[in-house]
Order: C-alpha cells, then structure tokens, then sequence
C-alpha cells in the first residue's frame, strides 16, 4: 500500500524551516500539543469542516506530537503556533477530482481564530505552495472549500486558484478549485 509520503517523494522531510516576512513554516514539536488541541476544539474553526471536536477526546487521543508527518507544516508566529498547512493526496473515490485517476495534493489550512484578518493564511499558504511547486514542478495542487466559507474562497482566489467544480458533500454546496504547477 502506497503512503502519502510515497506518492510525495523524493522529497526529503522535513524540510528546512521556511521563512517569510512574518512567519515561519515548520515542522511539529511537543510545545504546539495544546495549540494543535486548541485549533480542533474550536466551534469558529470548526464552523465550515463538520464542527469541533470533543476537548476531552482530543486531549486523551491526540499524540504528544500532533501533525509530525508528511506534508504538515506548523505555521508560527514570534514562536508560537497560530496554524498548520496541509499537503494530503485526494484518493479516486473523492469528490471533485482534477486528474481521473486522482492522487491530486491537497492545500489544508487550519488557523486560531485570534489570527484571523492578518494576513497570516495568505502569507502561510503562498510559502506553502511555493515549496510544494518547487519540489513537484509542474504538479498541479487543488483546494477544496464551502462556497459558505467567504473568507478561504477569498483566499483561494488571492492564491491563485481556478474553480474546477462545485458539489455537495457534507450537506453543503463545496467549490473546488486547481492551482497549476
């Protein structure tokens, strides 16, 4: 069975920290636990990916080190973490697919609400991409979000990305979109 990090390589992770004018991209340590915590318990954060989690599952469940794995870079602020970007592989039984046989990459991105209306996502998520692009030339990355969601089909745009589809999943109207490599 092939893994996310299969289909990803020969892409060596983690790679170096990445810098941006404010932020720095990096990978999981044990002190971003209760942030990581903090992010799926939260009902604003929670509001367009099927609502929060339980508080009491997520502390007995989550590992000591939340999102130490391929393609999750922890987004830090003066360092601390405000968020996490995601690079995951859509599986052919997905909805909205760009390539038939699917395997497309995936931008995810989860940020604490006190860091909503900075700029932080967009700033986060074009160093994101620009490292993705720059290890998969030419890879296409696709996005998926609630049409309800204003602000990421803002941001989805800003990034540069095409609307490709619309469906429902989820009991709600999801736009998808494709940022050419």
């Amino acid at each position: 069975m092939s893994t996310d990090h299969d289909r990803l390589a020969p892409v060596t992770w983690p790679p170096a920290p990445i810098k941006t004018e404010r932020l720095v991209l990096r990978e999981s340590a044990p002190e971003d636990r209760a942030t990581f915590i903090d992010l799926f318990t939260s009902p604003e954060v929670g509001t367009y990916i099927g609502g929060p989690h339980q508080r009491d599952e997520m502390e007995r469940t989550a590992p000591e080190v939340p999102g130490r794995r391929f393609g999750c870079f922890v987004v830090d602020l003066d360092g601390a973490m405000i968020g996490m970007i995601s690079f995951d592989r859509r599986t052919p039984a997905s909805s909205g697919l760009f390539l038939p046989e699917g395997g497309e990459a995936e931008l995810g991105y989860l940020f604490l609400p006190r860091s909503w209306g900075h700029g932080y996502a967009a700033e986060a998520c074009a160093a994101a991409l620009d490292w993705f692009h720059g290890s998969h030339p030419g890879e296409p990355v696709v996005l998926t979000t609630q049409t309800a969601n204003q602000a990421s089909m803002h941001l989805a745009a800003k990034l540069g990305f095409t609307e490709v589809d619309r469906f429902e999943e989820f009991g709600a109207e999801q736009w998808f979109g494709v940022r050419a490599g």
